[in-house]
């Protein structure tokens, strides 16, 4: 199957074609102050990308002509390239601000269908990040601020790029297809033989998932779609994890490889415990992993109707856990009965309660009152005698919920400081246990 392709569209002259080159990492396309220099439809490679894509450099859209030559024709091959296309990136110059003809490309787009990277560039010297903020009025979520000249921001569009597609199954576009399955993507995980495909069939009301007292049945990941009240469920249930550095067999590894990507392509980590064992350092391993993945994190304690004495021992798995599960302060722990089915759809419940809060976007505004607030009234870890002065932060996407702060100095940020503002702002917005991303901007202060 060949590389997924990614179209780069705007008007002419925002920079379309240097983005090309810094992407392919070669002068294919030509760069010039001429609007309409590029007419033909330019194809590269992206390798320095996780997973290689096709990218194609277009003719600038010029809605109603303007004045430009072949303005039409130009149109025709930019129409071409989004037929093609799995994602769109949409160049607009920062410097300049967004224009009309922007908005009339951005409407030409939203007809489309196809998802959209807002592309801000020009921002080619620290303190410009702010003016891509006006790009969100096109209303296709954060803009990317980047130099295609000088490549600063490059990686940050790489990864939003690979987001996207990784979103877009099939080469279908992501909001097609969240809109076709709107499902919470739940990952079962647990060690081998602590009921984890019981648990799933539990929740199908139906032997959908093999089960065996044997460990290690399950070596495939197994997903399943579940509609129960008009929500729609996709469950992934996974091979059983077992202790890193344990001598076995290459198809138990490469289930472990499989079961660490169902976390990654989930929206919530259900892990499962086994009751009759209690808990065990490779249950805190395998949580740790969703932790890891900024996933939120369910514990089910399955096989709880061979409890004895359930009451005292509900406390004494609860003071445990939040105890060896610091690093996942609030998660939601059900004691469960794959068996009898006992609690076991409050496992759904509890993970679209979190699905929802990790879908929260906190306005820019809000979030820079919040951070005014905190630099008012918190004294700021100093590092290597200078204090770290926070400016301002605006949300970068949800599931998880990613922010960037800009301050004086990101390289001298304590995690100090970083777990107080990921713990105040989680407060503030109600994130509730929903694991939150910081990263932090340099940004040159401004002279008085």
């Amino acid at each position: 199957m060949s590389a997924p392709l990614v179209a780069i569209v705007g008007v002419p002259n925002v920079g379309k074609s240097t983005l090309f080159n810094r992407l392919v990492g070669s002068r294919r396309a030509i760069v010039t102050d001429e609007p309409g220099a590029t007419r033909d439809r330019i194809y590269g490679l992206v390798r320095a990308a996780t997973v290689p894509f096709r990218i194609v450099d277009t003719g600038g859209l010029v809605p109603g002509g303007g004045g430009v030559p072949l303005a039409r024709e130009m149109e025709m091959q930019v129409e071409r390239a989004m037929r093609e296309a799995a994602v769109v990136l949409l160049v607009v110059d920062a410097r300049s601000g967004l224009t009309a003809a922007d908005r009339d490309v951005a409407i030409l787009l939203r007809r489309r269908g196809l998802p959209v990277i807002v592309v801000a560039n020009k921002v080619d010297v620290p303190g410009l990040e702010a003016l891509a903020l006006e790009a969100l009025e096109l209303g296709f979520g954060d803009p990317v601020p980047v130099s295609a000249e000088h490549g600063l921001g490059v990686q940050d569009l790489l990864d939003r790029v690979e987001e996207a597609l990784a979103s877009g199954a099939s080469g279908r576009p992501a909001e097609v297809e969240e809109e076709r399955a709107r499902a919470v993507r739940i990952a079962i995980v647990g060690r081998p033989n602590v009921g984890k495909s019981s648990l799933l069939n539990a929740l199908l009301g139906d032997e959908r998932a093999l089960v065996s007292e044997i460990p290690g049945t399950t070596r495939d990941v197994v997903d399943t779609l579940l509609e129960r009240d008009g929500r729609r469920y996709l469950l992934l249930d996974t091979a059983g994890l077992r202790r890193p550095g344990r001598r076995r067999a290459a198809a138990d590894a490469l289930s472990e490889g499989r079961a660490r990507e169902a976390i990654d392509r989930s929206d919530v980590v259900a892990v499962v415990l086994d009751a009759s064992e209690g808990f065990v350092a490779q249950d805190a391993h395998i949580a740790g992993l969703a932790r890891e993945a900024s996933k939120p994190l369910v514990v089910a304690v399955n096989k709880w109707d061979l409890a004895e004495g359930r009451e005292d021992a509900a406390k004494a798995w609860e003071r445990e856990l939040r105890d060896r599960l610091r690093f996942a302060p609030g998660a939601p722990v059900l004691f469960v009965s794959a068996k009898t089915g006992q609690r076991a759809g409050r496992v759904l419940e509890a993970a679209e309660e979190l699905h929802r809060l990790g879908g929260i976007r906190v306005p820019t505004p809000e979030l820079n009152r919040w951070l005014g607030e905190v630099a008012r009234t918190e004294r700021a870890a100093p590092a290597r005698g200078r204090s770290i002065r926070l400016f301002y932060a605006t949300q970068l996407g949800v599931h998880p919920p990613r922010f960037v702060l800009f301050c004086n100095d990101a390289t001298r940020v304590h995690f100090s400081l970083r777990r107080h503002l990921e713990s105040s702002l989680k407060e503030r917005f109600g994130y509730g246990s929903v694991p939150v991303r910081l990263r932090f901007r340099s940004r040159r202060e401004k002279s008085p």
